[in-house]
């Protein structure tokens, strides 16, 4: 796995750090979450969690979309049968058009999602895997969520929205100096950003919300209103996205809410000869430019 290198605009995307996750799970027997804190400071990551004989299995998607994840994704999904599969997401966002991208290449294999931690739990008749629904998509990962035919938002995720932004002025963003194509790039990535949410059923309540939070102010957590209005959940029910047609057993375990830690704020992230954590970021920010643009960077 390769480091990612970003630049330019921004998606604000905070890392939504907590404590480290209890041994407290629907089923008995010792437990362990499928994703750490470190885990989701790099690129994201894929891997299939199969729970058979009681569900088919879903996708485990952790971590910061990076220019690499749409390509990782595919060779993931190289060889297996995920169409109709569901994603469980677990993301501080990332970069804008590749959050685009994936979330087109899921669409287009009738993916469900929703929001969660993969847990397994080790008993005396094997491990068995069930998902902890208090996990946190934020960013472009709420555009992701988008994603899904089917979307489910358990009780206890936390999804949260904020403005498009140049990364490295993030910090001090009211401070900062702004050029005339900074301001055509972030119009023109807005357009996409649009164009994607309606093509994904989303209502233009989400831009609304997401596009009102300044950089200098706390991302904004939806609330089951806010969910319902901006059409990202679909359904009340789990077993529309985490159970086998037939099966009378829900893999989505219970979990008591954890504090929040603080969010930290950095920019560039830069590449290393050796695989490195993404920073915990208010920002993911984008790739350099191709054709004509070579200043900035697409937003992210």
């Amino acid at each position: 796995m390769r480091s990612p290198k970003f630049r330019g605009w921004a998606l604000l995307g905070a890392a939504a750090l907590f404590a480290a996750l209890p041994a407290a799970v629907a089923a008995p027997g010792s437990a362990h979450a499928g994703t750490t804190l470190e885990e989701r400071k790099l690129p994201m990551r894929f891997s299939w969690v199969a729970c058979e004989p009681n569900c088919r299995g879903w996708v485990s998607a952790v971590g910061i979309v990076t220019a690499d994840s749409p390509g990782d994704f595919d060779e993931f999904a190289r060889g297996r049968d995920l169409a109709g599969a569901t994603i469980v997401l677990d993301s501080s966002g990332g970069s804008v058009n590749d959050s685009i991208a994936l979330g087109r290449r899921w669409r287009a294999l009738g993916a469900l999602t929703t929001v969660g931690i993969t847990v397994e739990t080790h008993t005396a008749r094997g491990d068995r895997a069930s998902v902890v629904p208090e996990a946190y998509c934020e960013s472009m990962c709420v555009f992701l969520l988008l994603s899904g035919k089917t979307r489910y938002v358990p009780e206890a995720a936390h999804v949260r929205v904020h403005q498009i932004w140049m990364g490295d002025r993030a910090d001090d963003a009211k401070a900062a100096s702004y050029t005339a194509q900074d301001m055509m790039i972030v119009e023109r990535d807005i357009g996409r950003l649009a164009k994607y949410t309606f093509d994904m059923g989303g209502a233009g309540d989400l831009l609304s919300l997401a596009l009102n939070v300044p950089p200098w102010e706390d991302l904004h957590e939806l609330s089951r209103e806010e969910l319902r209005l901006t059409n990202l959940a679909t359904t009340k029910a789990v077993a529309d996205v985490l159970q086998q047609p037939g099966s009378s057993d829900v893999p989505m375990a219970a979990l008591a809410a954890k504090p929040l830690q603080d969010r930290f704020v950095s920019t560039a992230v830069e590449t290393e000869a050796t695989p490195q954590p993404a920073k915990a970021t208010k920002t993911a920010e984008a790739l350099a430019p191709t054709g004509g643009i070579a200043a900035t960077g697409p937003a992210k």
